[in-house]
């Protein structure tokens, strides 16, 4: 190795491969407009267009904003394997554009009307449940093996940046220019982002099924028995083969159906707890977002196995959300919430980076769909279940209910990962401490 390569490994990712560089900066620009647009919408319902049922109508438009990541999946899965992933997650950005101006200029001329915001939500989540997945299957495509994880911390800590930041811009701007405001800066976002997309260099085409999977595969097409892609599988079959990482995902669904009504309990404790504005809503949004991106930074730092730091992070993350409950106040919200964001980006950076090397090559898009899905599904019961009992119960109430919810689904993921047995790693997908060492799962022979 020459002495160019190691100076030119400390400088940052998105510094040393401009392609990268471009998505990296396009996934922030979609993902902060698509927070922005949710957060500012929920804000907007719930302390201006809102009636005496604020919290059900907040909790539905959360609950239309997140199906398209569950129902679309299969539709996803094979697009994602069927196209060019650069073209996907323009065409993607682009849409979710040509969406959010109309609409835009539309709310400036006269009200959105109720049924049209609920559209556009839709819509531009249709887009994202596109946009995500493709780019975490293309991640290998932009950068070499050994900066695998380097990427994934880039993508997932972008994730975490992009909540900060429309979280922290969607309630202000609707208290400074009301709903349209946050529609129009949305769309110059996706607009933005798509061009970006569109310049950059990926290394791998993405094939189409008919094509070789991999550049072992294109290099051995000549010869005989070597050149007959791999099967497709689908959605069922993937989840089959991964039986342990199957186990891990249906736990963190779990999670999720009281991790994620933080987004409706947060307006509630702001008007009902806290008596505040939208500053105070985009103040505890930004921190939950800033220890989300910190836990995404120093995730690979925390020393365990990932079952374990998991099954770790999901308690404290418990103690977290409910602590709102038991001690009201600024202060406490803020701090709770950058502790639970901190939980909730080191989770992901230690399990995203090990799907990455234990899934197959040829499995990854339609993995990392079907995780977005089964992430997702409870994503819209959630926020349907916690915007109705926020008509009923106290905001203090329903923090109190998401840390009881946590209890069982972290003793559940320490049991999984106390029970794998060191010889499942054969089929590609055992305990996380004996399979982290392993090499990426397509490359294995």
């Amino acid at each position: 190795m020459s002495a160019d390569a190691p100076r030119g490994r400390r400088l940052p990712l998105v510094l040393r491969n401009p392609s990268f560089g471009r998505v990296w900066t396009a996934q922030l620009l979609t993902q902060a407009a698509g927070r922005m647009f949710q957060v500012g919408a929920v804000w907007w319902l719930v302390g201006f267009a809102g009636g005496e049922r604020r919290g059900l109508e907040s909790g539905l438009f959360l609950m239309v904003s997140t199906l398209p990541a569950v129902a679309l999946a299969p539709v996803v899965a094979r697009v994602v394997a069927r196209h060019a992933h650069r073209t996907v997650l323009a065409v993607a950005a682009a849409v979710a554009g040509a969406v959010a101006v109309p609409a835009a200029l539309w709310a400036y001329a006269g009200d959105l009307p109720m049924a049209a915001v609920y559209a556009v939500g839709l819509a531009l989540a249709a887009c994202q449940a596109v946009f995500d997945p493709c780019l975490t299957t293309s991640v290998p495509e932009l950068v070499e093996d050994a900066d695998i994880e380097a990427a994934t911390g880039f993508e997932l800590s972008t994730q975490s940046l992009a909540g900060l930041g429309g979280g922290l811009l969607g309630p202000l701007l609707v208290d400074a220019g009301g709903l349209p405001a946050v529609v129009a800066v949305c769309g110059t976002a996706y607009l933005l982002a798509a061009p970006l997309v569109a310049s950059a260099r990926f290394r791998h085409a993405t094939v189409a099924s008919d094509a070789p999977q991999d550049p072992q595969d294109a290099s051995t097409a000549g010869e005989p028995g070597r050149g007959t892609p791999p099967a497709r599988r689908t959605l069922r079959q993937i989840l089959a083969g991964l039986p342990f990482i199957r186990r891990v995902l249906l736990c963190f669904a779990a999670a999720n159906l009281f991790t994620t009504a933080v987004y409706v309990v947060m307006p509630l404790y702001t008007r009902g707890v806290l008596h505040s504005t939208g500053t105070t809503v985009a103040t505890l949004e930004a921190a939950l977002g800033a220890g989300t991106l910190v836990g995404s930074f120093t995730g690979a730092r925390v020393p365990g196995r990932p079952v374990a730091v998991g099954s770790a992070c999901l308690a404290a993350l418990a103690v977290a959300l409910a602590l709102p409950g038991l001690w009201a106040g600024h202060a406490t919200a803020m701090g709770a919430l950058a502790i639970a964001g901190w939980c909730v980006g080191v989770i992901g950076v230690r399990f995203v980076a090990l799907f990455q090397r234990l899934v197959p090559t040829a499995d990854k898009p339609g993995f990392f769909a079907v995780m977005q899905a089964l992430l997702g599904a409870t994503f819209p019961l959630s926020s349907l279940v916690f915007g109705a009992l926020g008509d009923h119960l106290g905001a203090r109430a329903l923090c109190l209910v998401q840390g009881a919810g946590l209890v069982p689904v972290a003793l559940a993921l320490w049991w999984l990962g106390d029970r794998a047995r060191p010889d499942a790693p054969r089929t590609g997908t055992g305990d996380a401490a004996t399979t982290a060492h392993l090499t990426p799962a397509g490359e294995t022979s």
